[in-house]
């Protein structure tokens, strides 16, 4: 691995060798989901799956759901706000909710009366910056909480009791960003932590030692980039097991010999589009996977085609497609995992 700053991240760097497809040398920059037409995407059914799954308390999905409720509604108006259709969810009760979510400590639970955790707490923070309502923020209390949970190894628990995961490095470093207090916690500590989770394949793991895990590198890439440290990321090492992860079927899978998820379009896509490696996988036949898992009755986008559809996989199929500049829809940040145009009118860096 490179050891020099900025070494590692040759964006204009070619194909690794040994490269066992025939046509890699046409994947390139221009090949990516906006020659395909909008209407294969049926948004109009999905915004109505959402919108429905929102209102639906009597299911037995609604009542399981109920500890990460707080990621469920962020997933589902990120995905309306990606296909321009937000304004079908009337958001001031949702709002309202929110605040009842929130804790003294500065934390948000999954749901009202639900202990405060720094995945809900960043997943409150995007709500409220996709419904430009960051008013309702106390950015000090959430940059407090957040900092409170920072370890003296620069990790930082997820709450009070104290599970260690680079998810939460991630998390408490968007969340400070986003509310602008990036300065509450130790940025350098927090990137040296996630630095010794690299592991020899160029992947990241949940702790150092952890097996790599597509879900992880978001968050490791993620944390690295907000924290400027992407000098620590073997970009050309961590691609090529990035690109690995496509399967014949055309999805991409989290870890070798796995299924392929629609959940991944945006978990390894995310991190290729930071890297900018993401012409290094055959999008069009990601994209083919994506659509094929739309749900044509009712709505919504399923893990594999057939299976039954739910929020979480409409919202990362939604931001796959966008990742692949798929025509109608929205550009989303690989980063702040926020439609672009959130991120622009908050002032935020995008480093394009």
């Amino acid at each position: 691995m490179s050891s020099a700053p900025g070494a590692s991240l040759n964006m204009s760097a070619p194909l690794p060798h040994g490269d066992p497809s025939e046509d890699a040398r046409a994947r390139d920059a221009t090949q990516d989901a906006s020659s395909l037409s909008a209407e294969l995407l049926d948004a109009a059914k999905h915004a109505s799956f959402v919108v429905r799954s929102s209102e639906d308390r009597d299911t037995l999905e609604y009542v399981l759901t109920e500890h990460l409720r707080m990621s469920g509604v962020y997933w589902g108006l990120t995905a309306l706000d990606l296909m321009s259709r937000l304004d079908e969810m009337d958001l001031e009760p949702i709002l309202a909710w929110l605040q009842t979510c929130r804790h003294a400590s500065g934390g948000y639970g999954g749901s009202e009366g639900h202990d405060p955790h720094i995945l809900y707490t960043l997943s409150a923070v995007q709500i409220c910056a996709l419904c430009d309502r960051m008013d309702l923020v106390d950015a000090d209390a959430v940059a407090s909480y957040c900092a409170s949970l920072q370890n003296d190894d620069g990790s930082f628990s997820g709450d009070v009791w104290g599970e260690i995961d680079t998810r939460f490095t991630y998390c408490a470093l968007s969340a400070c960003r986003l509310v602008g207090r990036p300065e509450a916690v130790d940025v350098a500590a927090a990137a040296r932590y996630v630095a010794r989770c690299k592991n020899f394949d160029g992947g990241f793991g949940c702790e150092p030692g952890g097996e790599s895990h597509a879900g992880q590198i978001f968050t490791c890439v993620g944390a690295l980039w907000l924290a400027d440290a992407t000098h620590e990321i073997d970009g050309d090492l961590l691609g090529w097991w990035l690109c690995e992860r496509q399967v014949k079927a055309g999805g991409l899978n989290g870890r070798p010999e796995k299924l392929p998820d629609v959940c991944y379009s945006w978990w390894v896509l995310s991190s290729l589009s930071i890297l900018k490696r993401a012409h290094w996988i055959d999008r069009g036949a990601l994209a083919s996977f994506i659509l094929r898992c739309q749900d044509p009755q009712k709505g919504g986008i399923s893990d594999r085609p057939n299976d039954e559809p739910d929020v979480y996989h409409t919202f990362f199929g939604v931001a796959g497609l966008s990742l692949m500049n798929f025509p109608g829809l929205k550009k989303i940040h690989p980063v702040y995992a926020l439609p672009t145009h959130v991120v622009e009118r908050m002032g935020l860096s995008t480093r394009d």
